[in-house]
């Protein structure tokens, strides 16, 4: 696990404004202390998620976090919440017909805190 000086000295790093936003809030909650880990990282270490991956990983009613780019390569056959820092149009237009809940990642931290009932890809 990386310390929070290490995530300071990699977010002085980056340049897009949401990105650092986002991180800045995970920091704060010890909860998303892995998340705030994985996106201060560079770039080539984000995961990006494919829908067939986030179907194959889950379970019906689960909360996925993808720490990256959701992408819409596959299917997904169950209703889950995902949560990512940003979604590609057809990933999001495909979830939505699975009937799947979409949350970017900055809202799902300020609204659960503690991280409860939450499943981290990587």
């Amino acid at each position: 696990m990386k310390s929070k000086t290490k995530i300071e000295e990699q977010l002085k790093k980056k340049t897009n404004s949401e990105l650092v936003e986002t991180i800045i809030i995970a920091k704060k909650n010890p909860a998303w202390m892995e998340v705030a880990a994985i996106l201060s990282g560079p770039r080539r270490n984000n995961v990006n998620a494919n829908l067939d991956k986030i179907s194959k990983d889950s379970k019906a009613g689960e909360t996925i976090v993808v720490p990256g780019k959701v992408l819409s390569l596959g299917e997904i056959d169950k209703k889950i919440k995902v949560v990512a820092l940003g979604f590609s149009d057809k990933a999001k237009e495909k979830l939505k017909k699975a009937g799947c809940e979409t949350i970017l990642l900055n809202d799902e931290i300020t609204k659960n805190k503690d991280a409860k009932g939450v499943k981290i890809l990587k």
